[in-house]
Order: C-alpha cells, then sequence, then structure tokens
C-alpha cells in the first residue's frame, strides 16, 4: 500500500505516474500528427499528354536505329525473368559474358553486348535491365556495390517499420512501393526518369508491371503509355522498378492516372488484321487478345485509375511481350514498316530464366503442407508452367517460321515465278532462341544449390558470385549460344 510507503517511495511512484501519463499524452499527440500527416500521404501524379506523337518518345522503333556500333539487320532481345537478387545477379551474369564476347561485323571488332537492342526486365530482373539502360558500362563497375550485394529487403523492412515513415505510405494515395521506390532512387536510380534515357546508347529497358483489375501487362514504354494518354518520360524508372517488384500483400500496388481515350489515340495497323475475331487469320489470337487489353486501358471514363502489381504476375520472364509482337509484325505488312522492321534478317531471343524450386518433404509426410505454403505453390507452379509454354512456344515459332518460309516459297514458284523472285518475295528473317536456366546445370548437388536460392531482395556476397559465374558458363557450353555468336561474326567466350 501506498500509505505504508516511506514519503521517499511515494513522490517516486507520483513522479513515475505523472512521467508515465506525460509519455502516454505525447505518444497519442504524436499519432495524431500521424493521422494528420497520413491523410496527406500523395503519390506521384504521371503527367497527361494531349496529342500522341509517335515521333517522339521512349520507344523502341525510334530509339535502337541512333544507336552506335550496332547492327541493323539483327534484332537482339534480352529477356530477364523474376525472382529477386537471384534473378538480378544471374541477369548481370548473362551481361557480363555478352561483354566479355566480341564479334566482327563489318569487318570491325564489336563487343556483342553492343548488339542487345531491347531489355525486356520483370521483378528483379527489370533492376538490371533498368540500371544497364540508365548506366551503360558504368554499371560493371558500379551495380554489385549499389545493389546486388547491398541488404536491399532489411533496409526496406526497416523503412517500414520506422514510424517516422508512416506519413509516407499511411493514408491517402501512397502506399509501401512507393517507400521502396524513394530508396531505389537513393541506391540506385538517382531520381532518373525514361525522358533521361533518350539520349543514351544503351539498350531499350522494359520494365513490365501487371494491372490488378484485368491481368493484362503494361510496359514502361512510350507505346504503351500513349494507352494511357500520360507522358512517361517525366516517370522515374524507380517507379517502373518498384512497379515491377511490387509482390502482391508484401508490397503495395503502384497507382498511376488513366487518361485514356483523351489523346487521339490511334490502334497500330496491325489491329485491323485481328480486330474482328471471324476474319482474322491464324496465328493472331494473342495478338487479338492484346487488342481487347489495350481497349481497357483506353477506357478512362470507368478506369481513372490503373493499379499495377509485380509483372511476374502475368509473365514472369518478360517473353509474352515478344510473342505478341511477332504475331502483330505477321499480321499486317504495314505494321512491319510503320516500324521499321523491313531491314532486320534475323531476330535473337536470349530468355534469362532465374526460376527456382526449392526442394520439399511434403511427399514423404502424410499431413498436406500448410496453409502459407499451399498458397505460396498454388501461386508458383501456375507461372513457373505459363513460363515454360512460353519458352517453348517461342521455340516452335522459332522452327514453324522456317518451314512457313519454304512453304511461301514454293508456292510462289508453283505460280510460275522464277525462283530467285520467288525467294525474293518472301523476306527471309531466321529466329533464334536461348533458354538460359539453372535447369541445365549437369550436376545434380550444384543444380540444386542454385534452384533453393530464395527468392529475396538480399544474398549473401557468395551467392552472388555463384551466379554470376554460372551464368556464363552456361553460356558458353550452350550449343545454341555458340550458333548464335556464330552467325553475328564470332566464337564464344572470345
Amino acid at each position: 500500500m501506498i500509505a505504508e510507503d516511506s514519503p521517499g517511495k511515494q513522490e517516486a511512484f507520483i513522479k513515475g505516474g505523472i512521467s508515465n501519463a506525460m509519455c502516454a499524452v505525447r505518444l497519442m499527440l504524436w499519432f495524431l500528427v500521424a493521422l494528420a500527416l497520413a491523410a496527406c500521404a500523395s503519390r506521384p501524379i504521371n503527367a497527361p499528354i494531349t496529342q500522341v506523337d509517335p515521333k517522339s518518345g521512349y520507344r523502341p522503333n525510334l530509339l535502337i536505329p541512333k544507336r552506335q556500333n550496332n547492327d541493323l539487320h539483327t534484332l537482339f532481345v534480352l529477356s530477364f525473368s523474376g525472382g529477386g537478387t537471384r534473378a538480378a545477379a544471374f541477369s548481370y551474369g548473362v551481361l557480363e559474358e555478352l561483354r566479355r564476347t566480341e564479334i566482327i561485323v563489318g569487318g570491325q571488332r564489336r563487343r556483342l553486348i553492343d548488339e542487345v537492342d531491347v531489355i525486356t526486365g520483370v521483378s528483379g530482373g527489370s533492376f538490371t535491365a533498368l540500371a544497364y539502360a540508365l548506366y551503360g558500362d558504368r554499371l560493371f563497375s558500379e551495380y554489385e556495390e549499389r545493389f546486388l550485394k547491398r541488404d536491399v529487403q532489411g533496409a526496406l523492412i526497416w523503412r517500414v517499420m520506422n514510424p517516422f515513415n508512416w506519413w509516407k505510405f499511411i493514408g491517402g494515395s501512397a502506399g509501401r512501393s512507393e517507400l521502396a521506390a524513394e530508396y531505389y532512387d537513393e541506391i540506385l536510380f538517382e531520381n532518373a526518369t525514361f525522358g533521361d534515357l533518350l539520349d543514351r546508347q544503351a539498350p531499350v529497358a522494359l520494365a513490365t508491371g501487371t494491372d490488378l483489375s484485368t491481368g493484362s501487362r503494361l510496359a514502361f514504354f512510350q507505346n504503351d503509355f500513349d494507352l494511357l494518354c500520360s507522358d512517361l518520360n517525366t516517370v522515374r524508372l524507380s517507379r517502373a522498378a518498384a512497379t515491377s517488384s511490387a509482390v502482391p500483400i508484401v508490397l503495395s500496388p503502384v497507382t498511376f492516372n488513366n487518361y485514356g481515350g483523351t489523346c487521339g489515340y490511334q490502334y497500330p495497323a496491325w489491329v485491323a488484321s485481328v480486330a474482328n475475331p471471324e476474319t482474322r487469320s491464324r496465328p493472331s489470337g494473342r495478338a487479338y487478345q492484346r487488342y481487347r487489353e489495350m481497349k481497357d486501358f483506353q477506357n478512362s471514363k470507368d478506369r481513372p485509375f490503373i493499379h499495377l502489381v509485380d509483372g511476374g504476375v502475368s509473365d514472369n520472364i518478360g517473353v509474352r511481350g515478344v510473342l505478341e509482337a511477332l504475331e502483330e509484325l505477321s499480321a499486317s505488312a504495314a505494321f512491319r514498316g510503320e516500324v521499321g522492321f523491313g531491314v532486320i534478317q534475323r531476330i535473337v531471343l536470349l530468355v534469362v530464366n532465374a526460376h527456382s524450386s526449392p526442394s520439399t518433404d511434403w511427399d514423404r509426410r502424410e499431413s498436406p503442407p500448410g496453409t502459407i505454403n499451399q498458397l505460396l505453390q498454388a501461386s508458383g507452379v501456375p507461372i513457373e508452367r505459363y513460363s515454360f509454354d512460353t519458352v517453348e512456344t517461342m521455340k516452335d515459332r522459332a522452327e514453324i517460321s522456317k518451314w512457313r518460309r519454304d512453304l511461301l516459297v514454293a508456292q510462289a514458284r508453283l505460280a510460275g515465278e522464277t525462283e530467285e523472285a520467288a525467294e525474293a518475295s518472301v523476306p527471309k528473317i531466321t529466329l533464334y532462341v536461348l533458354d538460359v536456366s539453372f535447369d541445365a546445370i549437369s550436376g545434380p548437388k550444384e543444380r540444386a544449390y542454385f534452384m533453393n536460392l530464395p527468392t529475396s531482395f538480399v544474398l549473401p556476397a557468395e551467392d552472388i558470385d555463384r551466379l554470376r559465374e554460372v551464368a556464363g558458363r552456361l553460356m558458353r557450353q550452350s550449343a545454341e549460344y555458340e550458333t548464335i555468336v556464330h552467325e553475328l561474326g564470332g566464337s564464344p567466350g572470345e
């Protein structure tokens, strides 16, 4: 009882009570201030455009011809998959190998990396793609320290848990992904925008997000932002990376204003060939589906806001856009002319797939795995199978394109054309598809090691170095890669 305590203890007790009360008042006041600030938390607003200008902006068909030391007869596309730091390091190792490989074009010795025209990036792969587009060769001296060998995940968790940051993403229209974008600017992107990439000599980098409402892809290049009637030039690279890696629930969607339908957007020429499902020719089913998605983005009246999440939800290897583009090009000769496709003689698609397959003991036990593991498996398995199907479809298309051209040439000959005229009447475009993944590792123990690396944004430095090394080794051991390098005028490992 207080009455039985000494006066000193009574005084200490009273002072302690007052102190605790003051702390509680301070905490309540701070909480109210935080709520007031949170109500004002807002995201960056993407700028509208009043008229589409197909001759300006971040567009591959405008930027690729401007690149120096680049063979315009070859369209070289890299596709970097998702997978956190594992994917970022694996794709970086591929860039290192391309940089080491030399070829001879027109009697001049060049690096194979300089022939790369486009890099599609999803989630972890988008960081490597965007950073290379921004840094160029500077990437090879700074990327490890700035990103790969940094505890990005720990830093993000600390920022989210820090109460002094809550006003930035609690309430209003901002979210945790905006806080992540702020961090990515500090360590890697330096507040650069897509407008800053227009004069760079690096490949065009296309990071991809997924429309949460429809599951459609939205790539960060002006062609897709035309659908939203929005100017990509002012969008920061960090927001593109944050969007592409915005894992649902873990991170918040990234929201963009949609002004679609207000800027005189005209559908590309290929749409006329596929818009009517009853008259369109095969194969153009994916192109028709893309047309439907484009119409949805144009509907800003019913969809004034587009909420984007991880690009891996719709395409974890970044190849679907390439596949659809090939269908669009096949569907319309006018479209091929629009994008300057007539000079292309070969297309090289190098898919860098850092997918994992962690070992489990579920099948050895009678009890099924827990709820969390079931959810992870239920989402991961369809994504991996979808990715496998996409790569195989591209390989099938490479084979089909060969015999389809032979068939068209034969038909021209039967119609009475000379052999030379028949050959000239059908453009000869060779498609090469190379899949670089852990599946090609011959040793079971080493393959299991890479397959069990976690999908996170932090890995030990030893894992980073091993990922870089195995990427180059798998390329040098690939017969398909050897063929590609030979066709371009070099030898792997030169």
